[in-house]
């Protein structure tokens, strides 16, 4: 933990670089710099214009400097700031809570939970995958949201499937086989969303498309190849589509009670979990 007066020289992610002016007219940096302990403020007001072109927000960055108490918060005076090549930037992003390897083993058990052939036959397909298990261990929900870390995908994939489960059992009229691949496969897309640097970016389909269409592209092709039939395929599609609500669907109106499910599920893992989060990192 830092105290004020302490010395620090360590790598950072660079995640705010912007340059001000003192009010004696002088420039200086106010910056963001981060680990995966968190986020520190810092300044640089010595040579500002020189150590501003020494490096870009979004860098890896060595800073040194000393610790200083400023309006209740603890600030980083910055004596020499520059970009450094040589650090891996996925340890400077911020990462799940739980642990990875549990919420694996959930997702598996809740996958076989599944046993309509068809829906089943995708979810193997997708779960047997390594890339795929690779990319939903890696990726976030979202850059700045809800689950906005490393590994916040797959925890919010498994929240909403336990949901979904739980659910299915007070509702037994709900296509439960339905419902349960929808709530594993619904943010699929996110995979193939992100970048993965000093901070979360978007892949060209990621900014062009987004996570909803990527996954409904993901999915048909998957759909194809486990020759799932035209009306689970349709179905499923449907969930996937309303999952942030039904204005994409024809008529604007859910297709099905299982999709209006899917909607109120991911909405209510969503908001609870940004909730926590935001409080746990005040």
């Amino acid at each position: 933990m830092l105290r004020p007066g302490d010395e620090v020289d360590a790598v950072f992610a660079c995640t705010r670089k912007d340059r001000l002016i003192t009010k004696t007219g002088s420039p200086y940096l106010a910056l963001e710099l981060r680990d995966r302990s968190g986020s520190l403020a810092a300044r640089a007001f010595r040579n500002a214009d020189a150590l501003a072109g020494r490096f870009e927000r979004g860098d890896l960055v060595r800073a040194s400097g000393t610790v200083e108490r400023f309006r209740d918060e603890l600030v980083l005076e910055v004596s020499d700031v520059a970009r450094v090549e040589d650090a891996d930037p996925a340890s400077f992003l911020p990462t799940a809570y739980r642990d990875l390897d549990e919420l694996d083993g959930f997702l598996e058990h809740l996958g076989r939970e599944v046993y309509d052939a068809g829906y089943r036959a995708l979810l193997d397909s997708l779960l047997s995958d390594s890339s795929v298990r690779a990319d939903l261990r890696r990726a976030p929900c979202t850059r700045a949201g809800h689950h906005a870390y490393v590994g916040g995908l797959l925890e919010h994939t498994v929240a909403v499937a336990t949901l979904a489960h739980e659910l299915c059992q007070l509702k037994p009229r709900l296509n439960s086989d339905l419902l349960l691949t929808a709530s594993v496969v619904h943010d699929i897309g996110r995979t193939r969303e992100f970048t993965y640097g000093a901070d979360f970016g978007l892949t060209p389909e990621g900014e062009l498309l987004g996570h909803v269409v990527i996954g409904m592209q993901m999915l048909s092709a998957r759909a194809e190849a486990a020759r799932l039939d035209e009306v689970r395929r349709l179905a499923l599609l449907h969930c996937v589509l309303c999952h942030h609500g039904p204005s994409l669907a024809p008529g604007g109106k859910f297709g099905s009670a299982e999709a209006a499910a899917l909607y109120r599920l991911n909405a209510l893992d969503a908001g609870v979990g940004g909730a926590s989060e935001r409080g746990l990192r005040a």
